[in-house]
């Protein structure tokens, strides 16, 4: 009997684009569904870069792009990393690729060997454990609860490092919660990591720019810290740009020389097209990410008035990103006609099935006490699908 390798079997479906799909199902089959699942930008990506890409097609730069991205492109990176994060980086030490997704896959995949741990602080993005699986290594998660605004501590961080430990994925701004690490949080929690010698820490900063609490901070900007990071980012936030599949790490210069060497074998350099779009990105008037900006905070503001009117719910204020994550375990063991709510898969489902807003259950990013919603969509649906939620958690009973 034909059989898939054992390194796929031990991977879980994204439950983000599992939910999105059957949304999409139903949406299909005639019912008005409001997806609040997915974390894409219903943005258009601005015109000066669209003009971009179409001038590269029509100066028919579409052959095959040097593995690690373009020349032009890794200069306006390390420009980018100077004058907004105050960091040096050299175009040697930056690697374009796929997306932020294929850079976190290639920092993992090129440091981390069968037995190593990698820890990630829970609530997570569903697929950083994933990718530790994949390289054969052991995912080890400390709990942030709600209470903690999702944020790990210092203390937990010690408590959690052993022998065995490789890496560290912080993402902040954060997704599924939109919490962010200040200055201060970075600065204890770099504190433990140097005290490690070879622990390294991949700083997921692709929702960088929603921030609605003050200027980011990169905890690679802390002395001593930049030779330990890898540094993860992108265009597909900031830019409303989630097609066009361009991430990048910037790193030590042996990190990035091994995800280039990983990233030659099995992908290549990434979409020519794509990255003239994105260096136009970096390079070109900024002033569409803070429109942007604003708006989402904007909606973060009406999601959380919102959210905190319907009984049941614990709902935080997130500083970033464009996700609310609010508790919802108040709801497990109610029911409503032959349902009854186990757990927040329960929980997403019944919203999908009978309020029809999608959402997605916590469950798939540890913390399965809470659900995620998306509140990159219109503020007329984000009043409704609050509505529809509302109306039908009153059926629980």
């Amino acid at each position: 009997m034909t059989q898939l390798s054992n390194r796929l079997l031990k991977l879980s479906p994204s439950a983000t684009l599992e939910m999105s799909a059957r949304s999409a199902e139903l949406k299909a089959s005639g019912i008005d569904v409001i997806n609040m699942s997915v974390g894409e930008p219903d943005f258009n990506t601005p015109d000066h870069i669209k003009d971009a890409a179409k001038q590269a097609i029509d100066k028919n730069i579409t052959t095959y792009s040097p593995v690690p991205g373009y020349a032009g492109l890794k200069k306006a990176i390390a420009t980018k990393l100077k004058e907004e994060n105050g960091l040096d980086y050299q175009p040697s030490q930056i690697v374009v690729s796929n997306g932020a997704k294929q850079s976190i896959t290639n920092t993992v995949m090129a440091l981390v060997n069968p037995g190593d741990e990698v820890i990630i602080p829970a609530p997570y993005w569903v697929s950083y454990p994933q990718m530790v699986k994949l390289a054969e290594g052991t995912p080890v998660f400390i709990p942030a609860p709600i209470e903690q605004d999702f944020k790990i501590t210092a203390a937990q961080l010690e408590d959690a490092i052993t022998p065995k430990t490789k890496l560290i994925i912080l993402c902040s701004p954060c997704n599924p919660t939109g919490s962010i690490y200040s200055a201060q949080e970075l600065e204890a929690l770099a504190a433990v990591i140097l005290k490690h010698d070879g622990l390294f820490v991949i700083s997921d900063e692709i929702y960088e720019h929603l921030n609605y609490s003050g200027k980011h901070a990169s905890i690679a900007s802390i002395p001593g810290m930049k030779e330990r990071t890898i540094i993860v980012n992108g265009v597909s936030k900031a830019y409303a740009m989630t097609g066009w599949r361009i991430g990048f790490i910037a790193a030590p210069e042996w990190i990035a020389k091994g995800c280039n060497k990983l990233q030659g074998q099995y992908t290549s350099g990434p979409c020519s097209v794509s990255q003239m779009a994105a260096q136009t990105a970096w390079e070109g008037d900024q002033a569409c990410v803070e429109t942007m900006r604003k708006a989402f905070e904007r909606r973060r503001d009406l999601i959380v008035k919102l959210a905190r009117e319907i009984p049941g719910l614990e709902v935080n204020v997130p500083q970033g990103a464009f996700y609310l994550f609010p508790k919802c375990s108040s709801y497990f063991g109610k029911k409503y006609e032959d349902r009854t709510i186990a757990n927040s898969s329960d929980f997403a489902m019944f919203l999908l099935e009978v309020g029809h807003v999608a959402t997605v259950g916590g469950d798939a990013f540890g913390s399965p006490e809470c659900f995620r919603m998306s509140y990159a969509t219109s503020d007329e649906n984000i009043t409704e699908a609050l509505r529809r939620i509302k109306e039908a958690l009153a059926l629980l009973k």
